[in-house]
Parts: C-alpha cells; sequence; structure tokens
C-alpha cells in the first residue's frame, strides 16, 4: 500500500521525509526515511535505487497534487554539462507503509 494513503503531517525537511502513518493498529507512528538514501540523479533525473540526489540539486520540495494527494519530489538537478533541470519523482509509486514505517516497495 502506498504510503500516502496512511500519512498525516507529510512534510520535507531537507532530503528527510516525514510524516505520521498509521500502522496496522490505527495506531500513529511518527516515521521519517533520508530520501538520499534511496534516489539519485542520472544526468538530471531523479531515480530509485541511487543514493546522493541532494548533493547535486537545489530547490528541493514537496508537492502534494491531485484528487489523490500524490506525494511529488520536485528539484533542479544537475545534469552531465552542469546545467540545473526540472525534475519530479512521485513518491507514491515506489514507498508503503509497513506497519507504520516508511519502506521501499
Amino acid at each position: 500500500m502506498s504510503f500516502h494513503l496512511s500519512a498525516q503531517n507529510l512534510r520535507l525537511e531537507g532530503s528527510t521525509l516525514i510524516s505520521t502513518l498509521a500502522n496496522v493498529e490505527g495506531q500513529e507512528n511518527d516515521a521519517s526515511i533520508d530520501l538520499n538514501s534511496i534516489i539519485g540523479n542520472e544526468d538530471g533525473r531523479f531515480f530509485w535505487g541511487g543514493a546522493d540526489f541532494a548533493s547535486s540539486a537545489e530547490n528541493i520540495s514537496l508537492s502534494i497534487e491531485g484528487g489523490d494527494n500524490v506525494p511529488v519530489l520536485r528539484a533542479q538537478l544537475r545534469n552531465a554539462e552542469g546545467e540545473l533541470v526540472d525534475a519530479d519523482l512521485n513518491l507514491g509509486e515506489r514507498l508503503g507503509n509497513n506497519d507504520g514505517q516508511f519502506v521501499l516497495i
């Protein structure tokens, strides 16, 4: 299950995603995950399974979009030529909630 369906108080602090997530009993649990440890930058594009995107990023932000409140990571990432490129990544595609904790799915 995508984490954002059970998330409250979702925010980004630096490259760390923080939220209150419901566990299997419905209780609220404070959770966080450093996106910098699971997302990389490949020539100005985010990619899952990488790391350290923040070292080549500016204007990192979190946006909640659409009727489904989809969490989107946005930033300007440096490409191979050193130019800043607008990039975005739907965090709901690969982040889940496992008993009140963030997990990759």
